[in-house]
């Protein structure tokens, strides 16, 4: 199977390191923070998936992500965070939706891009996982908060985890081309993470310890 010949469109790619940035310094915004910890948790939430996945999984040894396009985009999403401050949040839904694109994509081209490195399908998916949920995870933790990821709340790791998933199994069992299973992965994830967000479908606690009597 020819891995290399699934890749996602750059636009595509930016628009979602834009608008992960963008939350990233809206969460700074909130914590009236100063420019420069409003640009790291841009950039952190921006690429901090992707830089994981290159430069821990794959071990590449240039991160794909120096691509200048990319820095652009960083910035672009700190101005406008900046500009806007407090008014993004009546665009909150419409960035909700783009996140959820933007979660599809990089789990999608992580788990292709791992697969291509000679990464084993299942830890190919748990790459595209830490590629889509990866920044959100170091901002938290980076603002010493315990990382939202890991506690009950609506699908989102989940999301990401059945696009992957199903990317792999795409092109490994069925034996599917790999653009066309890509693209459609990247849908399902769009569409699990916003039916979570429109029915609020959430994980819950594995153990919920009794109150006292």
């Amino acid at each position: 199977m020819n891995y290399e010949a699934f890749y996602l469109p750059i636009g595509f790619d930016l628009a979602a390191t834009f608008l992960f940035g963008l939350t990233g310094a809206l969460v700074a915004i909130r914590r009236s923070y100063d420019i420069v910890g409003i640009s790291a948790l841009a950039i952190v939430c921006g690429v901090g998936g992707g830089v994981i996945r290159d430069g821990i999984f794959i071990q590449m040894g240039r991160c794909g992500r120096m691509d200048p396009r990319y820095l652009y985009c960083l910035i672009g999403s700190i101005l406008v965070g900046i500009a806007l401050g407090e008014r993004i949040q009546r665009f909150g839904r419409m960035v909700a939706l783009f996140d959820a694109a933007g979660l599809g994509a990089y789990a999608v081209f992580g788990t292709q891009k791992s697969l291509a490195a000679g990464l084993s399908p299942q830890v190919a998916i748990l790459v595209g996982v830490i590629n889509a949920c990866g920044g959100g995870l170091l901002r938290d933790i980076i603002m010493r908060e315990e990382p939202l990821v890991f506690k009950p709340g609506q699908f989102y790791v989940v999301a990401a985890l059945i696009g992957a998933a199903t990317f792999v199994f795409a092109v490994e069992v069925l034996d599917l081309p790999p653009l066309s299973s890509g693209f459609f992965c990247v849908f399902l994830t769009f569409v699990i993470r916003y039916l979570a967000i429109r029915f609020n479908w959430i994980t819950k606690s594995f153990y919920a310890p009794q109150a006292n009597p």
